[in-house]
C-alpha cells in the first residue's frame, strides 16, 4: 500500500476525502493544527507551510503528496503569499529534495475565473484568474511545470470546481464535485503510470458544466454523479440575480468582484 502525505487535512477536501481513502493509501496527514481522531492506516506530522524543514520532515518516505493545504479563498495579500506561494513552493522542493515523484494538488476553478460562463474551456486555455487566491492557483499551476520540466516530478494540477455532498447553488450546478468523484479522481491522478505533466478538472458529471474535461477523461475518469438532480431544488430557492453583473457573466462568481477578506468559493 503506497503512504501519501495529504496537506491541509484538517480542512474541507482532506476531511471529504479521508474515508474515501481508507484501505487504499496509508494517509500520513499533516496541518498546522492537531487532528485528534485518527482512522486505520492514518498517521498525522503537525507541520506549516511556511516552513520548509517541517514540509520535508512530513514528506521523508511518502510514494505520493496530495497538496491541499493553504488558504482557500480570497484573502490579503499578505496570507495569500505565506500560505500559498511560500508554501507551494515548499511543497515542491520538499518533493524534489525526499525523491517523491508524484504532485497532486488542489489548483482552482479561479485560476481560469474571468473566463464567460457562456464559453466552454479545457486544460489548454491561457489562464484568466479572477482574484489574488487564483493568481497563487497560476502560480502554484507554474511551478509544477518547473518541476516536471527541470527535476523530473509527475505533477497533476486539479482545478477543482467545489467538493461537497451536494451543490448549494446555481453556481455550483456547474462546478460541483461529489467527494467520491474526486477521490476517483485523486487515485488516477497519484497511481496512473503515464502522467508527467497534467491539468484536470475537478468536477462531476454536470450537464451545465463550463469545463471540457476530456483529458481526465483519456487517463480513465469515468464520474458517478451528477449535480442535475439537484437542479430543481437548488434553483427553487435562488434569489433572483442580474445576468449582465459580473459575478454572473464570469464563472469566478463573486471573485471578480471580490476585495479585503476571503469570498465564498
Amino acid at each position: 500500500m503506497k503512504t501519501i502525505l495529504m496537506t491541509g487535512a484538517a480542512g474541507g477536501i482532506g476531511t471529504y476525502l479521508r474515508p474515501e481513502f481508507k484501505g487504499k493509501y496509508a494517509l500520513r496527514l499533516s496541518d498546522r493544527e492537531p487532528i485528534n481522531t485518527l482512522g486505520e492506516g492514518e498517521s498525522f506530522v503537525q507541520a506549516d507551510l511556511s516552513d520548509l524543514d517541517a514540509i520535508c520532515a512530513a514528506a521523508e518516505g511518502v510514494d505520493g503528496i496530495l497538496h491541499y493545504g493553504g488558504c482557500a479563498g480570497e484573502a490579503p495579500w499578505e496570507t495569500i503569499l505565506d500560505a500559498n506561494i511560500v508554501g507551494m513552493r515548499n511543497v515542491f522542493e520538499a518533493a524534489r529534495l525526499c525523491g517523491v515523484k508524484r504532485i497532486v494538488w488542489a489548483s482552482s476553478n479561479h485560476a481560469v475565473g474571468f473566463y464567460r460562463r457562456d464559453e466552454t474551456i479545457d486544460h489548454t486555455v491561457y489562464p484568466k484568474p479572477d482574484s489574488r487566491y487564483g493568481v497563487s492557483k497560476v502560480f502554484g499551476e507554474a511551478m509544477g511545470s518547473l518541476y516536471a520540466d527541470r527535476y523530473g516530478l509527475e505533477v497533476v494540477n486539479l482545478r477543482i470546481g467545489n467538493v461537497s455532498t451536494e451543490p448549494v447553488d446555481k453556481r455550483r450546478l456547474s462546478i460541483w464535485v461529489s467527494p467520491r468523484d474526486l477521490a476517483q479522481l485523486c487515485g488516477i491522478a497519484l497511481d496512473h503510470p503515464d502522467i508527467r505533466f497534467e491539468i484536470f478538472y475537478g468536477v462531476s458529471d454536470n450537464a451545465r458544466s463550463w469545463y471540457d474535461n476530456r483529458n481526465a477523461e483519456a487517463y480513465g475518469y469515468r464520474p458517478q454523479d451528477q449535480s442535475e438532480p439537484y437542479a430543481d431544488a437548488v434553483l427553487a430557492k435562488e434569489a433572483p440575480t442580474d445576468p449582465a453583473s459580473p459575478d454572473e457573466t464570469y464563472q469566478g462568481g463573486t471573485f471578480v468582484l471580490s476585495e479585503g477578506g476571503r469570498s465564498p468559493k
